[in-house]
């Protein structure tokens, strides 16, 4: 397995639609929406890693989408029974939200802190390494000057990453899904350096 993909969230309906769910349900839509994918598979429950899983080609990499069964805070746990060195860490890309990025937005970065992610935090310590590509998908609103508008105090923080997404801001989230799925198929193909050059920039 060359690539691991994996994408941040909590599991269970109610939180389904919620900004902090952003990275997994982007996963999830993922194998379905990859033009470069012939699987018609679904994702399946694995016990040993307390994840949903599914093995994919993408041109002519393989590669697993993970999406863990654990809470977010715990993400971690699950990642990092599926990527087992520091040396395979580079191949990992994690998707989750940011709400210190406007929605519509996204960013690929790579041995990056966790900016204070939860979810992130959790890998970074599981793996005992920061050395992996992230993309970080923004969902705060923004101003005149498309700055994000970023909850401020850590109750502001929790209902706003929490809540669910409003009806015009799902359709500008599926937007940026699509865009997540280009930066990803520049990843595996032309590496990640070349999809931040790219990507950043816009």
């Amino acid at each position: 397995m060359s690539y691991i993909i994996a994408g941040l969230g909590n599991p269970g309906k109610e939180y389904e639609g919620t900004r902090h769910n952003t990275g997994r349900e982007a996963l999830l839509s993922l194998s379905k929406s990859l033009s470069a994918s012939s699987s018609d598979e679904e994702f399946s429950f694995d016990k040993k890693i307390n994840a949903l899983v599914l093995e994919i080609k993408i041109g002519k990499e393989k590669v697993m989408l993970v999406a863990p069964n654990t809470f977010m805070n715990k993400s971690g746990t699950a990642i990092s029974k599926v990527v087992k060195s520091v040396k395979s860490a580079e191949k990992l890309i994690v998707i989750y939200d940011d709400f210190n990025l406007p929605l519509g937005t996204l960013k690929i970065s790579f041995n990056r802190s966790s900016g204070g992610h939860n979810g992130l935090e959790s890998v970074i310590k599981a793996l005992k390494t920061p050395a992996f590509i992230r993309i970080r998908i923004g969902v705060s609103p923004s101003n005149a000057k498309g700055i994000a508008k970023a909850p401020h105090g850590d109750d502001k923080i929790e209902k706003f990453i929490l809540g669910k997404y409003k009806d015009n801001e799902i359709k500008e989230l599926k937007k940026v899904s699509k865009k997540a799925i280009l930066a990803i198929e520049m990843i595996l193909k032309e590496g990640k350096d070349k999809a931040m050059s790219v990507f950043n920039a816009s």
